[in-house]
């Protein structure tokens, strides 16, 4: 991948994806960080691919990004997306990993003649294993398209829809989701120490559990369902557990409950 790149925002999720960029190879062509805490960015000050940046405007006037990536908290993208406004053109697509901003607001800060890409990340990228959805505004091409993808895809898996709409229910599943998880490990663990376990045992088995029942799921060619139907035996000890968890008040409404809620949040907040 030819082009130089400005990432502007530096902390966990930049951070992760810089780490990718340098690794894969796409950040060779120069990748210009704004980002004002230094303790975010000391590990890549010996990096030569690398430019870091205080501020937009040390950024030579001469460079033409081909990719400016928004990686600010939410609530600092009005300050921070001003001194950018200058790398709007054909040649720049900007990259938005900011939950919660639509590319309305964008093309409103930015200009009705920006191409704007709005993805929605989610925190495994952190371990180079996460999703990403990502949607474009009409002004973007599919050659441009094609490298935010293959940007965010130093990070972990990458869908491309058209339709941002669907961003608020992929917020709900996949962005919110590592919480989910995580909350799933603390009550098999809290669980199974009111079964009788010790606390860090229980804990134990349930992170182990959970982590690696995630990568069969990952490695296996077979559907979640048939996964769950290969350890359950009839009339076994998952069949009982199953039971309670598969019935008419068990796990499936609650998340029915816990997704709509998420997604309704999620447009709430771009509204």
């Amino acid at each position: 991948m030819s082009g130089t790149f400005i990432l502007a925002g530096c902390g966990k999720m930049g951070g992760a994806m810089l780490d990718g960029w340098i690794e894969s190879g796409h950040a060779d062509g120069g990748v210009h960080v704004i980002e004002p805490f230094a303790s975010a960015v000391e590990r890549f000050a010996n990096a030569p691919q690398v430019t870091l940046h205080t501020t937009a405007d040390e950024i030579p006037a001469a460079v033409t990004p081909t990719v400016v990536i928004l990686a600010v908290k939410p609530q600092t993208m009005d300050e921070a997306i001003v001194p950018l406004r200058r790398f709007v053109g054909p040649d720049t697509v900007f990259l938005s990993i900011a939950a919660g901003k639509t590319i309305g607001y964008f093309e409103s800060k930015l200009g009705a003649e920006a191409a704007i890409v709005r993805a929605m990340p989610n925190t495994p990228a952190a371990v180079g294993r996460g999703i990403t959805v990502h949607a474009p505004n009409a002004k973007v091409s599919a050659e441009q398209s094609a490298v935010c993808g293959a940007l965010l895809s130093a990070v972990g898996e990458v869908i491309a829809v058209e339709d941002e709409g669907l961003l608020d229910p992929v917020t709900a599943v996949s962005g919110s989701g590592p919480a989910y998880v995580f909350l799933l490990i603390e009550a098999m663990a809290a669980a199974g120490e009111k079964a009788g376990l010790p606390a860090a045992l229980s804990m134990r088995l349930a992170r182990a559990t959970v982590s690696g029942s995630g990568e069969l799921a990952r490695l296996s060619d077979e559907e979640a369902g048939q996964l769950r139907k290969n350890v359950t035996s009839p009339g076994g000890t998952t069949a009982a557990a199953l039971e309670v968890l598969m019935a008419d008040d068990g796990i499936q409404p609650v998340f029915d409950r816990a997704i709509a809620a998420a997604t309704k949040r999620s447009r709430d907040l771009a509204g």
